[in-house]
């Protein structure tokens, strides 16, 4: 039973292809290939790694695709230099408990994205340990989306923003001068290495 009805579809479909071969359409494989009409978007571009090393890549909704980024005259994978180019303390940049930039804070960063000139940025946000670690996370996260946002609207192309919440101390929490240094905003810039 299973091989009659597997017979009869197959045989209802050459009929359709006769059918339209018959009729004036697709006659040939070769043929059939040079029509094809592709629909959608092809999203693109370039992937920088957390070690600076950059990779094009391109997503087509159904499957995406990676490959390094060489250089054209060695052949070697290029890598940026990177470093962390500026630390800000959150007390400066923003409101308390809050991720809406201070007057200040918003001038600050954009001096400091229009004059950084790096190819991208990494934007890390970091909080003390007041709050419950869900509320930091969050906080930090929010306050790295705000930093990035600067960035974005004056020209900087972003490629990393996270929040640490207050999981990477550079102090112990025990004191208030040490929880200042914890709630802070660090940007890494992303360089082409000198020749």
């Amino acid at each position: 039973m299973k091989y009659r009805v597997f017979s009869t579809l197959r045989t209802a479909a050459m009929a359709a292809v006769l059918g339209l071969a018959a009729a004036g359409g697709v006659t040939t494989p070769a043929e059939a290939q040079s029509q094809v009409t592709v629909t959608g978007k092809i999203n693109w571009g370039l992937w920088v790694d957390p070690d600076g090393c950059m990779h094009w890549w391109s997503d087509g909704g159904l499957e995406g695709y990676m490959v390094s980024r060489r250089d054209p005259k060695t052949g070697r994978h290029m890598c940026l230099e990177k470093n962390t180019c500026a630390v800000q303390n959150s007390d400066v940049l923003f409101h308390t408990d809050s991720y809406k930039l201070t007057n200040q804070g918003q001038a600050w960063l954009r001096k400091f994205f229009a004059s950084a000139g790096a190819f991208a940025y990494a934007v890390y946000g970091h909080t003390d340990s007041r709050a419950s670690d869900e509320y930091n996370m969050r906080l930090s996260q929010n306050r790295a989306n705000t930093v990035a946002q600067v960035a974005r609207s004056s020209g900087a192309v972003v490629d990393r923003v996270v929040g640490f919440g207050e999981r990477r101390p550079v102090a112990p929490n025990n004191s208030a001068a040490n929880m200042q240094k914890n709630r802070r905003v660090e940007i890494v810039c992303y360089r082409y290495p000198n020749p």
